[in-house]
């Protein structure tokens, strides 16, 4: 056998690896192992743990939520959240990451590397890093924020207040029924000097510790 054909199996088996080996099982139903994996390296990576908010990205539920958001999206712009994840876990061979081992998959860097890494695609001189940077940094984000525990911390969760009857309910449906189905009657106005609403409300039920 020639040294060259080695040499492709050698890279094959190299590529093989880093595609697909290695990754733990998932318990996301539309994450793959490899997606999963990158996913939750960059969420501690961007929320690491023990900052203001003391929830990492990953206490925070930050890949079960990019697993029902996949979930809920349309077939092609779950494609382009696919290529996302796999563009980034396998980038570092182009554009690796600081210290001994950077061209590692990213899930596979040092928590160090992988913050600088993702550093650099946000200060990046080109603008296409930076607008994949802003792709990711908006899907990791809106599952940070669906946490209600972040919430709290940030005093942002819902207050649980009843939504006021008011007179105008007594003329218009709820939207799209109709007219004969108007659910309130004279009785059920809301005397809002009785009952106003209040910023010390309690927390929605949802949404307490």
């Amino acid at each position: 056998m020639s040294a060259a054909l080695w040499v492709a199996l050698a890279l094959l088996a190299i590529g093989l690896r880093r595609l697909g080996l290695g990754y733990r099982p998932t318990p996301f139903p539309m994450l793959f192992r490899h997606e999963a994996a990158f996913v939750e390296a960059a969420s501690d990576a961007m929320f690491p743990p023990g900052g203001e908010i003391p929830e990492s990205g990953v206490e925070a539920g930050i890949p079960a939520h990019v697993d029902r958001y996949l979930e809920a999206m349309p077939a092609r712009q779950r494609l382009l959240i696919h290529a996302l994840f796999l563009l980034m876990e396998q980038v570092t061979l182009l554009f690796p990451a600081p210290g001994w081992g950077g061209w590692r998959r990213f899930s596979s860097l040092t928590p160090e590397q992988r913050v600088a890494a993702l550093e650099g695609w946000r200060s990046s001189r080109l603008f296409f890093r930076r607008l994949v940077f802003l792709a990711l940094r908006s899907i990791l984000t809106m599952g940070y924020f669906s946490c209600p525990s972040v919430l709290r911390a940030m005093e942002l969760a819902p207050l649980d207040i009843r939504t006021p009857v008011v007179e105008a309910d007594l003329l218009y449906p709820r939207a799209g029924r109709p007219k004969s189905e108007i659910a309130f009657g004279p009785k059920d106005v809301t005397d809002l000097l009785e009952d106003p609403l209040s910023p010390d409300a309690p927390l929605h039920p949802e949404y307490r510790g």
